[in-house]
């Protein structure tokens, strides 16, 4: 366990709102050990951890543990709160959840990350902190030397999107499409910034780069389909190809995959079938490849059937 000397938690005061539970201050988690989670909905990261903090909320609950969450957006579509209530069902978050849009309680925390968790004492020391994902065990280990108990640790497996990554065959890393942080464009041409273009697919991917064909607009934190049959292909070396996407103000646009040319079949991810067939409804993350045998060098390209999709990261599993 790491010691941080007598570092209060900082003041949830200045959310925008709360999910499951009305606001939480000093005298309501006074006595209480409190587990407080950052995050962000179509981070993939986060994903993969929440399987840990839910299991972890329900087995420690009558033992003294109250786990906030923070969500804290990072695109400006997830400042919408019914996103957020919408992805709290999803994953059946039952423990209170802060709205933190203006970013107040992250940067009272000065946390710079997503996952982050922070371990805070009964009387309100912040006893221990870990960021992104992975040191499960050890996490759990602090929250029962906190409680003051010991028994066998909870067993988890995560599913879909919350399955744990397959580090051993991922070479591909996360890559943004919006070109604030964009990296390894193939497009013939270049980008243009802020305004409609028609692009077209190089002859060749190149592995971990990408490029557009049809219309669309490249804006600071999003790719955004001006006309209806547009693509996006990627070069990948991953398990688990993701894609957050978003529909904006438009009715649910349905989209096609394909892998090397052809539908996916068994690779299809969860929201995707075997023919390649999804529909884009909700601002979230989307597995559109799960590989079930041998991982290897793999082109994906996602076609949208109707304008106005939003692309804005690609991360992979």
């Amino acid at each position: 366990m790491t010691v941080f000397g007598r570092v209060h938690m900082p003041s949830l005061g200045g959310a925008t709102g709360w999910l499951n539970s009305d606001p939480l201050g000093p005298a309501e988690l006074r006595g209480h050990l409190v587990l407080v989670n950052f995050w962000t909905l179509t981070c993939i990261n986060w994903l993969r951890q929440e399987p840990y903090v839910r299991a972890w909320a329900q087995a420690y609950r009558d033992d003294g543990l109250i786990v906030i969450g923070v969500h804290t957006p990072e695109f400006s579509f997830e400042h919408e709160i019914d996103r957020v209530r919408q992805a709290t069902k999803a994953r059946a978050i039952d423990y209170p959840v802060v709205l933190d849009n203006d970013y107040e309680v992250w940067d009272a925390f000065d946390n710079h990350y997503w996952p982050a968790l922070y371990f805070v004492d009964t009387e309100g020391i912040i006893r221990d902190q870990h960021f992104g994902e992975g040191r499960y065990e050890q996490s759990e280990r602090v929250i029962q030397g906190l409680l003051g108990v010991e028994r066998e640790l909870v067993s988890v497996e995560g599913l879909g999107a919350e399955a744990q990554a397959d580090w051993d065959h991922l070479q591909t890393p996360e890559t943004y499409l919006g070109y604030e942080r964009s990296e390894r464009f193939a497009s013939p041409g270049g980008a243009a910034f802020d305004e409609g273009r028609a692009y077209e697919l190089p002859e060749r991917l190149r592995l971990n780069h990408w490029a557009l064909a049809g219309e669309w607009t490249i804006g600071r934190e999003n790719v955004v389909l001006d006309q209806a049959g547009g693509s996006i292909a990627y070069r990948f070396h991953a398990r688990d190809a993701h894609l957050v996407l978003s529909a904006g103000a438009r009715d649910p646009i349905a989209f096609r995959v394909l892998v090397d040319g052809a539908p996916p079949g068994p690779s299809h991810g969860v929201d995707v079938d075997e023919d390649g067939t999804g529909v884009l409804r909700d601002g979230r993350l989307y597995q559109l490849v799960r590989e079930p045998d041998t991982v290897r060098e793999r082109t994906l390209q996602i076609t949208f059937l109707d304008p106005g999709a939003e692309a804005y990261v690609f991360t992979f599993g």
